[in-house]
């Protein structure tokens, strides 16, 4: 009668992959004294962060209370009269009539329409490359991984002549148009689909009738809302933001944004530039009020989109 050999087990850790088998070890006693010391670096971290970029965001926020000669004399972070900042924003509105409240306008109005373009060709297009696989998908990613490259000063002049070729130079289209393409938002909607959109919920619509835009209005955007908030940050920051374009393309200062309006303000402020003569009321104080209003609005809708980033993509998709 011959006797069968079991073989002996594999060790369980021999099985385990090397970085659970890393994390499971840091229980060990030679890894007790990591965890503080980890913790403290990281806190000291962020404290070094948080106080680089949130020295010169209160100073701005303090500046509009102090008169010009306090903000060259006194200790930049000291505090004047709250009671400044409304003289200092009739001071503002008495550039050029008021016409800084014209840019504000602008600027949303600008922000806005590339935000409803720019998702509604973004969300769809990442979408579709990622469900459908259309033929020549690679070329058009990489097509897309491209124009993200590409930096903004290279790209002007070909806009440029072809926004005069259609007669829209020095118009808000000029602006909206060539910043509504957003091949980030593209490449990241193609991302976030690809890797978080769950097959079977989809072969199950399918199974049921459902076409491919019900798919993706009923359960692509639906699942959507962390990326949707990302996106609606990301753009709004980049064109809120955006000088260059607007001040190739735009000549009228009725039609100009908040940062090329800035620039055209800071441009004629004696306050800024001594060799200039002239009577307008706009020094360092009003200045940093502007600076104020243009960082506002990005302060908003990040406070209003991060809880959708930091939400579950898939919460709720699966019922037992």
């Amino acid at each position: 009668m011959t006797s069968t050999t079991t073989p002996a087990p594999t060790p369980l850790a021999a099985k385990t992959p090397w970085l659970t088998r890393l994390r499971r070890s840091r229980g060990a006693p030679a890894l007790t004294g990591m965890g503080p010391i980890t913790t403290l670096i990281r806190a000291a971290l962020l404290l070094l962060l948080g106080i680089f970029f949130g020295l010169p965001l209160l100073w701005l926020l303090l500046a509009p209370t102090k008169t010009d000669v306090q903000l060259t004399q006194d200790f930049p972070l000291s505090i004047g009269s709250w009671a400044k900042i409304g003289s200092d924003w009739q001071n503002l509105l008495t550039f050029d009539d008021g016409v800084i409240i014209q840019w504000y306008v602008n600027s949303i109005l600008y922000a806005l329409a590339t935000l409803v373009l720019a998702l509604a060709v973004s969300l769809p297009a990442g979408y579709a490359l990622a469900t459908m696989k259309p033929k020549g998908r690679g070329l058009l990613l990489s097509l897309t991984l491209v124009a993200m490259l590409l930096p903004i000063s290279a790209l002007v002049l070909p806009l440029f002549l072809e926004i005069n070729l259609v007669h829209l130079v020095n118009t808000p289209w000029s602006v909206i148009l060539p910043t509504a393409f957003f091949p980030f938002g593209v490449f990241l909607a193609f991302i976030y689909y690809a890797v978080s959109l769950p097959k079977d919920l989809l072969a199950a619509g399918r199974i049921d009738g459902a076409s491919e835009w019900q798919l993706f209005w009923h359960v692509g955007i639906p699942l959507a809302r962390p990326l949707l908030g990302l996106l609606i940050f990301l753009n709004f920051t980049a064109t809120w933001n955006n000088y260059f374009l607007p001040f190739v393309m735009l000549q009228d200062p009725s039609v100009y944004n908040l940062p090329v309006g800035l620039q055209a303000l800071i441009s004629g402020t004696p306050a800024l530039h001594p060799a200039l003569v002239g009577d307008v009321p706009i020094h360092r104080a009003e200045l940093a009020l502007a600076g104020v209003i243009i960082v506002l609005p990005v302060a908003l809708v990040f406070l209003f989109s991060q809880r959708f980033v930091t939400s579950g993509a898939l919460t709720g998709s699966f019922k037992e």
